[in-house]
C-alpha cells in the first residue's frame, strides 16, 4: 500500500510545534474525513510527520487541512509520497540558498554600485530579466575590480546558511552524492563547496587579466539550463534514478532543476519559484531538507559554525 506523508517544520531556533498543536492538526484531518494517521516527532518542537493511506487521501486535501491548521504559525507544511523520499543525489544552488548572500552583490560594494547591481540581481532571480543579459550587465559594472577583492569578499562577507553543513554531512554519511551548482562564479563555488563539504561544484569562470576582473566570463554562460543539465548528468554518471534526486534553490534560474528533480524544494524563494516547487520551505533552515526525507534530528551529522542570514 502506498502512503502520503505530511511534514510540519519550523525554524529550530524558534520551535513552534507542541504536542497540542500536532494533535489538533491530526484531529482536523480526521474530522475532514481524511482518516487517521501514523505519526511521530522527527525533532521535538521543530519537525513532525503524519502518514496517510494515499489510495484514499487526496494530497491537495491534506495540504489544505494542515495549512489551515498552521495558518497563524511559522510552520512549513510539505505533502509528498512517502515511498523513495530519501534521496541519493542533492543538487543545490549557492547564492541565497547554501550561503546567505549573493556574491555579485557583495562584490558591488567595492565599486560603490550595490544598489544598481542588487536591483538587477533581484529582477533576474524573479525571472523578470534574461539571466545571461543580466549577468553581463552586472559584470560590466565590475570591470577593473582588483582580483584580490574576490578573496576579501569570500573571507569577510560570505557565510553559510544555517543547516548547510549538517545537510551535506548527513546526506553524504547516508551514501548520497552532493553537488553545488551556481550561475555565479567558480572562485566562490570552489570555496563554498569545500566549506560546506559538497562532493562536486559547477559555475561560471570569471576572466581575470593583469590582476583585475575583465567584465567577462568563459563561454558558454551557465544558467538555468546548465543547472538542470548538471542534475541529469550527475544522476546518469552515478546511476541514480531521477526520482531519487533532490534539488533546492531560490531563484528563477533554479526552476529547471527543481522541476526535473524527484523532489524540488524552494528555499526562502522568490514567489514564482515557491509556487512551482513540489515543496517550499519559508521558515525552516536547511536541515528541513533532511526532515523532508524522514531523517530524524538524532541521526544528523556534522557541526554548524556561525550564523547566516536565516538566523536574523
Amino acid at each position: 500500500m502506498s502512503h502520503t506523508v505530511v511534514t510540519l517544520i519550523c525554524n529550530p531556533n524558534a520551535p513552534a510545534l507542541t504536542d497540542d498543536i500536532v494533535s489538533k492538526a491530526s484531529f482536523h484531518a480526521t474530522g475532514a474525513g481524511l482518516g487517521g494517521a501514523w505519526q511521530r516527532w522527527l525533532h521535538r518542537g521543530v519537525a513532525y510527520e503524519y502518514f496517510f493511506d494515499r489510495d484514499g487521501v487526496p494530497s491537495a486535501a491534506l495540504a489544505n487541512v494542515f495549512r489551515a491548521a498552521m495558518v497563524r504559525l511559522p510552520v512549513d507544511v510539505v505533502v509528498q509520497p512517502a515511498e523513495n523520499r530519501e534521496k541519493r543525489l542533492l543538487v543545490a544552488d549557492m547564492d541565497s540558498t547554501i550561503i546567505g548572500q549573493e556574491c555579485i552583490d557583495e562584490l558591488a560594494e567595492f565599486v560603490g554600485k550595490r544598489a544598481e547591481i542588487s536591483a538587477i540581481t533581484e529582477r533576474a532571480m524573479r525571472g523578470e530579466l534574461d539571466f545571461e543579459a543580466a549577468l553581463m550587465a552586472r559584470l560590466a559594472m565590475l570591470k577593473g575590480l582588483p582580483e584580490r577583492v574576490l578573496e576579501e569578499t569570500f573571507a569577510r562577507r560570505i557565510t553559510l546558511n544555517p543547516g548547510a553543513k549538517t545537510l551535506v554531512a548527513t546526506m553524504k554519511a547516508r551514501g548520497a552524492v552532493t553537488a553545488l551548482v551556481s550561475g555565479g562564479f567558480t572562485f566562490f563555488t570552489t570555496r563554498v563547496a569545500a566549506s560546506a563539504g559538497f562532493d562536486l561544484h559547477d559555475a561560471n569562470t570569471l576572466i581575470v587579466e593583469s590582476g583585475a576582473i575583465t567584465g567577462e566570463v568563459a563561454r558558454p554562460i551557465k544558467g538555468r539550463g546548465a543547472k538542470e543539465a548538471a542534475l541529469l548528468r550527475i544522476a546518469a554518471e552515478r546511476a541514480i534514478p531521477v526520482e531519487q534526486t533532490m534539488a533546492v534553490g531560490d531563484g528563477a534560474n533554479d526552476l529547471g532543476m527543481i522541476a526535473r528533480a524527484g523532489l524540488g524544494v524552494a528555499f526562502h524563494a522568490k514567489p514564482a519559484v515557491a509556487a512551482a516547487a513540489g515543496a517550499r520551505i519559508d521558515h525552516g533552515d536547511l536541515t528541513a531538507l533532511l526532515y523532508l526525507q524522514g531523517i530524524p534530528q538524532a541521526e544528523f551529522k556534522g557541526r554548524e559554525e556561525g550564523k547566516g542570514k536565516r538566523d536574523k
